[in-house]
């Protein structure tokens, strides 16, 4: 183990503003549910009618999990944010342990620092603690904000506690996952798959069979029930799955050779197709997973918005609050409901475009761009392929969201016309995605370095949406938001205006971005 605290300090030194920004990142969803649902209602009878309807649906029980004590904040809270705190918690430990551990045997990094005087599992050792420290700055974040609203101090840090366990058995399945394959992509793709199951099987036991429920770390988080009869055995559950993951990773890790994986690499074709002989070709290789797992993710959620039909005043309440703070002011209950959950899809899709911008950085810091900028590809085909992928799986899975939307609310209500009129209005929203895209292209032309950075222009259309209008933030802070300058359709009738020139100013910001990276020196 020699050389561990030393790794340690290292990667907590690379990964500080990642964990700044994934710890905000899950303090806001939950905070956020606490602050918007206990302003939404002027009366617990409102409350509680809007509890009585969200326990009857099914497609939400299958989004966010079992529904209890929905007519008081602390159970909307846990319902509404928990299984989705357990994803962010699991993707969070996923990146870690793969940066440290697997992508740096794939780059050959690890190499060479073994050849100095350092122990076989101190690499494996310290990623593991920078993930499991990580969790608890999580955890303690959302406890901490929670108790501070303030709700109940003991259910806040078991919702807390619950997180950071979560996230330390993800830890471990990642860490297992690493031992499987020589590769980081296909690292990722396992632990995601793990990752992914765990959410499905919660959600087929949350409105099926309560067995599945069980074989979720996500099942036993929310087994807990904060906020609604708070146990802790669930919690002894979590931590002898995290102790039996870990503990598997350390037994493989120690038969296998540094570099290689369990499962050996598979030879490629000794040509490529013709799919790959363009940069636009090769850029949709790499991104076309993450395109479809978009995709499929804003599918279901928009089928879970949609599945509330017309049963929308029994979710918003009688209270004028709820209208203008929720459904932004708008002034048909069911279409401003649905024009409010197509930016709330919109925003979400955000995180696709943002990470799909930051692609080429990430070829450029492995050394591949390099290597394919020394062929006959110039640097503007490479970048306009990385962009070309952006754009559509942009629009993509924007589209997808939409579908899902006008399927659910079709299914519901026998609608069919819906399909059409609610995921066309979607595809509005691309404009402020490329806008957004195009900020991250900017700095990745001007200054890399600064890329980590790009998160944040998640959390500030966030931060607008849920809290503009609650917080009274000033309108130019507002408009800092590209979203907020487009109509909110189907609530008021599309603006070509806006459309057009966030459309205009995406060009010019990803053209920006075009130039000054072809000034520029590669890595």
């Amino acid at each position: 183990m020699t050389g561990t605290l030393a790794f340690l300090r290292m990667f907590l030194r690379r990964d500080r503003w990642m964990l700044l920004w994934w710890g905000l990142g899950a303090t806001l969803l939950y905070y956020s549910q606490a602050v918007s649902v206990d302003s939404l209602y002027d009366t617990q009878a409102d409350f509680d009618k809007a509890a009585a309807s969200m326990q009857g649906n099914a497609a939400l029980i299958a989004m966010a999990g079992p529904a209890r004590a929905l007519n008081t904040v602390g159970g909307q809270v846990t319902w509404q944010a928990s299984a989705f705190g357990a994803v962010v918690a699991g993707l969070m430990s996923m990146f870690i342990i793969g940066r440290h551990t697997r992508a740096e045997e794939e780059s050959g990094r690890d190499e060479l620092v073994r050849a100095t005087a350092v122990g076989r599992f101190a690499p494996m050792a310290a990623a593991l603690l920078t993930a499991m420290l990580a969790n608890v700055l999580l955890g303690a974040l959302v406890a901490v904000s929670l108790i501070s609203y303030p709700l109940a101090t003991a259910d806040s840090i078991a919702l807390g506690v619950g997180l950071t366990l979560c996230g330390w058995v993800f830890t471990g399945t990642a860490m297992v996952a690493a031992q499987l394959t020589a590769s980081s992509r296909s690292m990722y793709g396992i632990a995601g798959a793990v990752l992914g199951a765990a959410y499905v099987l919660r959600a087929v036991g949350d409105v099926g069979n309560p067995v599945f429920r069980w074989l979720s770390p996500i099942g036993w988080y929310q087994a807990m029930h904060p906020f609604s009869g708070l146990r802790w055995l669930p919690a002894l559950l979590i931590v002898v799955a995290a102790a039996l993951m870990v503990s598997t990773a350390y037994v493989v890790f120690a038969r296998r050779d540094v570099g290689s994986g369990v499962f050996a690499a598979r030879p490629g074709p000794a040509h490529a197709g013709r799919d790959l002989r363009s940069g636009l070709g090769l850029s949709w290789r790499l991104q076309r997973g993450a395109v479809i797992g978009w995709a499929a993710g804003l599918f279901l959620v928009g089928l879970a918005y949609g599945s509330m039909g017309n049963d929308v005043g029994a979710l918003v309440g009688d209270s004028q609050a709820a209208r203008e703070m929720f459904l932004q002011g708008g002034g048909d209950l069911t279409d401003a409901f649905y024009a409010t959950s197509m930016l709330m899809l919109a925003v979400l899709a955000a995180g696709f475009s943002i990470s799909s911008a930051m692609r080429p950085r990430g070829e450029e810091d492995r050394g591949h761009a390099e290597f394919l900028l020394a062929t006959a590809l110039s640097r503007r085909g490479w970048l306009t392929g990385q962009t070309t992928v952006t754009v559509v799986g942009s629009a993509a899975v924007l589209a997808a969201g939409g579908i899902g939307l006008g399927l659910g609310y079709a299914l519901v209500t026998g609608d069919w016309g819906a399909l059409l009129r609610l995921s066309l209005p979607m595809l509005q929203y691309v404009a402020p995605l490329l806008v957004l895209s195009g900020v991250v292209r900017v700095l990745f032309g001007l200054a890399p370095r600064l890329m980590v950075a790009s998160w944040s222009l998640l959390v500030l259309v966030l931060v607008v949406m849920l809290f503009g209008q609650l917080f009274q933030m000033p309108q130019w802070a507002q408009d800092l938001s590209p979203f907020e300058h487009l109509a909110l359709v189907p609530a008021a009738d599309f603006a070509l205006g806006p459309f057009v020139v966030l459309g205009v100013l995406a060009l010019l910001l990803s053209v920006a971005g075009q130039v000054a990276f072809s000034r520029r020196d590669v890595g």
